[in-house]
């Protein structure tokens, strides 16, 4: 699947092309200088997930359903910290590292040992185990992060970068 994420001013802009032609667009507002999708892309790809956002998406979901599916299940939040539907564990702890890598993003930057130091208790308050291997993973996560980052921070708005989903499951396991 080809993933397109477009700079913008106040949202970015992704366009998915899946494997069967079919396609998704969609607008996600900006919660900092990086693309909160992108994060998603490399957190998800490295650790082979492939019932977290963009695995469900290039399974033909589209974004807003994914969105439900986690609202369903019992996407543990502030307000609603309870045990998730299984489907949806994946989903949480994607978004659980996302939010770590995106903190460390906003701050300079972070080490493994400080990632999981925001990530353990974040994955225990959702209710979820830490996906496994995680902690070996993550130099592998920055490996495709950092790039990505500086070469989106050198982007102009209108512009954008690609990325790539693997199709098959369990490609980057």
């Amino acid at each position: 699947m080809r993933i397109a994420i477009t700079k913008g001013s106040q949202q970015d802009h992704v366009a998915v092309m899946r494997a069967d032609g079919s396609q998704a667009d969609f607008g996600f507002p900006k919660k900092g200088p990086f693309p909160h999708d992108a994060f998603h892309f490399f957190v998800e790809r490295s650790l082979g997930m492939q019932s977290a956002f963009w695995g469900l998406v290039a399974g033909g979901m589209a974004p807003d359903e994914v969105q439900a599916l986690a609202l369903a299940g019992g996407h543990a939040s502030a307000k609603r910290a309870d045990v998730p539907d299984m489907a949806i564990v994946e989903l949480l702890q994607a978004e659980r590292l996302v939010e770590c890598f995106e903190a460390a993003s906003w701050g300079g930057g972070a080490d493994d040992a400080s990632i999981m130091a925001m990530a353990e208790p974040a994955w225990a308050a959702s209710h979820v185990p830490q996906p496994e291997g995680v902690a070996a993973k993550l130099g592998t996560i920055r490996e495709g992060l950092d790039p990505f980052l500086a070469a989106w921070s050198a982007l102009p708005e209108g512009r954008a970068l690609e990325l790539e989903w693997p199709d098959l499951a369990g490609a980057h396991r």
